[in-house]
């Protein structure tokens, strides 16, 4: 009896393992490419369920307090200064109103900092508006929010008013990322 039970159950073994399962694709991870100018890499992330989709008009309208969508921080700060918190609070009713939007928060440092440090720091800043968006009401599955630390500065200068306008979070729209 031994001699037929262990054969069979290493032809079951075998089996089980060759099998794959029937799992469609669900599109892949991001890919970096290299920009050919400066040789500096460039993430890019493809939704195809969200490509094509047309933002609101307030959105885009530049007389509207929802077309500015950069959170400026202080250098080393986290905390949204006062004088972001009507912009923030804006967002936060459109989203309530929107309940079908997503937002992505990308949270942005200067180059100053170790690389570690400043994915760090850019995420307590996009966590930071997050977290004001879902405590005004904004539902938390609507938001995320990721570090790019120093990798997509706003201004390549090398002085304070370039590091100023690279500490800030972004927040993109469904279709705008």
């Amino acid at each position: 009896m031994k001699r037929f039970l262990i054969p069979a159950l290493f032809v079951l073994l075998i089996a089980g393992c060759s099998s794959t399962p029937d799992v469609p694709e669900q599109g892949g991870a991001p890919v970096e490419s290299r920009d050919a100018n400066t040789g500096a890499s460039v993430a890019t992330v493809t939704t195809p369920s969200l490509a094509g989709s047309k933002l609101p008009p307030e959105l885009t309208d530049p007389k509207s307090i929802l077309s500015k969508r950069s959170i400026y921080f202080d250098f080393d700060k986290y905390e949204v200064k006062p004088e972001y918190k009507d912009l923030v609070a804006a967002h936060a009713k459109f989203l309530v109103s929107h309940g079908q939007l997503k937002m992505l928060i990308q949270g942005n440092t200067d180059e100053r900092g170790s690389r570690e440090y400043n994915l760090a720091l850019g995420q307590k800043r996009a966590d930071a508006i997050k977290k004001m968006l879902t405590l005004l009401g904004a539902r938390e599955e609507q938001v995320e929010s990721v570090s790019l630390g120093e990798e997509k500065p706003k201004n390549e200068g090398q002085n304070e008013a370039a590091w100023a306008e690279n500490r800030r979070g972004d927040m993109l729209y469904s279709g705008e990322f």
